[in-house]
């Protein structure tokens, strides 16, 4: 993934961004960054000096106007404030588009300690943004990746187009993404005022990580908005941190399936979260 940092005049902010993400060494993640207005500049001398004092040298850098090859290599374009992405908006896609933390203030002009406060801020926020769990309803691009979930979690997965015909058939899919890498899903169906969980699953190496929450959460959301008293799933009896996590959640046991699962064989506990009983339930 290639994450573009965006701010003026590419001489502070953004490659500061820029140096702390890289030094960060994460796989399958490269940043660099560039300018609305850049004319060639080193980085300032201070946002060097300051940087310097973490061990992340960014003396080499050299400021660059943005450009119309650098949106289409982005996946993801960071603007250090909310003004830089108004004006990108005219030329890449909003989803494409986020603003760091809460917009870095530009320190240009000022003394050594409010550069080192905007380093700060600006590795608070780039944390932050690593962190991130984002969950949105799924697009078709996301299909191919839930089959490769599917595969990876269950004995008896569903194929792309099972996948598929049951989005036309109107189950509703929410897909959790951190910077656009899909982490896990969900799928619900929704019969009158009913809804039940067709399967939820988290890539391996993005568990224990509030995947699984948080894609519950945005499924209660969904049921609240569209009427439903209640959500029901099955869960494997053995599967005790699942169980753990719904229980947390609010649900509650109402029935077991006799032998649901194969591979190996067992019973399937059925938990319900019923919201007229669970309004002050806080999740």
């Amino acid at each position: 993934m290639n994450i573009l940092f965006v701010c003026t005049g590419n001489t502070c902010r953004s490659p500061m961004a820029e140096g702390y993400l890289n030094s960060k060494n994460i796989d399958g993640i490269k940043a660099f960054s560039r300018g609305l207005a850049s004319d060639g500049s080193p980085a300032n001398e201070k946002a060097i000096s300051v940087m310097n004092e973490e061990g992340i040298d960014i003396s080499s850098h050299i400021s660059k106007t943005v450009s119309v090859f650098d949106f289409k290599n982005a996946d993801k374009i960071v603007c250090l404030s909310s003004s830089h992405k108004q004006i990108l908006m005219q030329f890449v896609p909003e989803e494409k588009l986020m603003v760091l933390g809460n917009g870095i203030a530009d320190p240009f002009g000022a003394d050594i300690d409010t550069y080192r406060n905007c380093r700060d801020e600006i590795f608070k926020a780039v944390d932050e943004m690593l962190k991130e769990i984002n969950v949105i309803p799924m697009e078709i691009r996301h299909i191919e990746k839930i089959a490769e979930l599917e595969r990876i979690c269950f004995s008896s997965p569903w194929s792309k187009e099972a996948i598929l015909d049951s989005f036309k058939r109107g189950t509703k899919f929410l897909v959790a993404e951190r910077l656009d890498e899909m982490l896990g899903y969900i799928g619900i169906s929704c019969i009158l005022d009913e809804g039940y969980v067709t399967n939820v699953a988290v890539f391996p190496e993005f568990r224990k990580q509030g995947v699984g929450k948080a894609l519950l959460e945005a499924t209660f959301s969904l049921a609240q908005e569209s009427g439903l008293s209640f959500v029901s799933l099955e869960v494997r009896q053995s599967n005790k941190n699942a169980i753990s996590l719904y229980e947390r959640l609010g649900f509650k046991l109402e029935g077991k399936r006799k032998n649901f699962y194969e591979n190996p064989r067992e019973d399937a506990l059925i938990l319900t979260k019923r919201f007229e009983d669970n309004e002050n339930t806080q999740y």
